[in-house]
């Protein structure tokens, strides 16, 4: 019997099936603001058993890409309870996912009064983000983050994570992973800080685990998931020597806040090494409740990773992107449809919300 398509209980939050439907930036939030066209395209996706949305930001500091939604304001709640409402009444779970871009931004997609803010002010040699009307362009070196600036931090993702629930989200999950704020915390390579946020493993978690402490005591455990990525490479990570220990780390001390889920990101399909089985079993074993794994996976792939107790539920990408019904796909082993690469990130509903639906996936073969 598939457990790929079984249900699952996700803290007292009844899930239709293990599948996930992982985090993809989409760029379609003009003037930062959550629309009708973004709850369309989630609602089309609501037969996942959990939807995470693309990285939202809590601060006007952390909308590094054009077009990033945020979580700060009033009229963001309200276009955000559009999708909530989208996707509940399709049958669907959502949770948002708070994500501060930190370093990885650029001035072009700040709004007035914004500024780049980092734990160091370590630089992006080759990284480049597109600015509407100006293209491709190079990153500024941000500014180090004064330890008010890190607790005002920690704050927005708090308020970020409460507007997340009051616009109708099931939970959240802190974006802790692909070289982002909280990451950039974790890595010593680009956190050179000597104060009580930097020096040791101990320290560079610190961030993160005041954030993730904040939002449980704000929202409740049962609605807060974490996103790492060890050994991933995107924006700029550089590995070190005490990944292992870190994560390890990172895994008790969310394991004492009782999160609903770590979410596992292997990167090795776009070149990163693979996430080392020993690390997936030192998490494993330090954290106790839902563990998601995302990379790559397919329906054997997930069914095998279920099966042999690697993980409680796989998150699938792209596939996601082309196959509104990818569920129903997967499960009646379907063709699926080709990714439309060039339409990624434009503004439109052109490669965002017009993937045909295989017909048969309408009705109960």
């Amino acid at each position: 019997m598939s457990k790929l398509f079984s249900t699952y209980n996700l803290r007292g939050l009844s899930l239709d099936n293990k599948i996930v439907m992982a985090p993809m930036t989409r760029s379609r939030a003009i003037d930062n603001l959550p629309n009708e066209l973004m709850a369309q395209y989630y609602g089309q996706r609501a037969k996942a058993g959990l939807i995470i949305t693309e990285g939202i930001s809590p601060s006007i500091n952390g909308l590094g890409y054009a077009r990033m939604p945020g979580i700060f304001s009033k009229d963001q709640i309200v276009g955000w309870k559009k999708i909530t409402h989208a996707v509940h009444k399709n049958g669907g779970k959502i949770f948002a996912q708070i994500m501060h871009t930190g370093r990885v931004t650029h001035p072009g997609n700040l709004p007035k009064g914004a500024e780049i803010v980092a734990p160091s002010a370590t630089p992006l040699t080759t990284t480049k983000l597109w600015v509407d009307g100006q293209g491709q362009l190079e990153i500024p070196v941000a500014r180090e983050m004064k330890t008010t600036d890190i607790q005002y931090a920690v704050q927005e993702f708090i308020e970020g994570a409460k507007n997340a629930i009051e616009a109708g989200f099931d939970g959240i999950e802190l974006h802790g992973a692909n070289g982002y704020l909280i990451e950039q915390f974790i890595n010593p390579h680009v956190n050179k800080r000597t104060d009580e946020y930097g020096g040791n493993v101990e320290n560079h978690a610190r961030f993160l685990l005041e954030v993730a402490e904040g939002v449980v005591n704000a929202i409740g455990k049962e609605k807060v998931g974490v996103r790492v990525s060890p050994y991933g490479v995107v924006n700029e990570m550089p590995h070190y020597q005490d990944i292992d220990e870190t994560y390890t780390y990172i895994a008790k001390k969310l394991n004492d806040l009782d999160v609903a889920y770590i979410h596992v990101v292997d990167h090795s399909s776009i070149g990163a090494p693979e996430v080392p089985v020993r690390v997936i079993n030192a998490i494993r074993e330090n954290f106790k409740n839902t563990l998601i794994l995302v990379g790559n996976y397919n329906a054997e792939r997930g069914e095998d990773a279920l099966a042999s107790g690697y993980a409680d539920l796989v998150a699938i990408g792209r596939p996601f992107i082309a196959n509104p019904d990818l569920v129903d796909r997967l499960k009646q082993k379907l063709p699926l449809n080709q990714l439309k690469f060039d339409l990624f990130y434009t503004a439109g509903a052109e490669g965002y919300v017009d993937y045909p639906v295989f017909e048969d996936t309408m009705v109960t073969p």
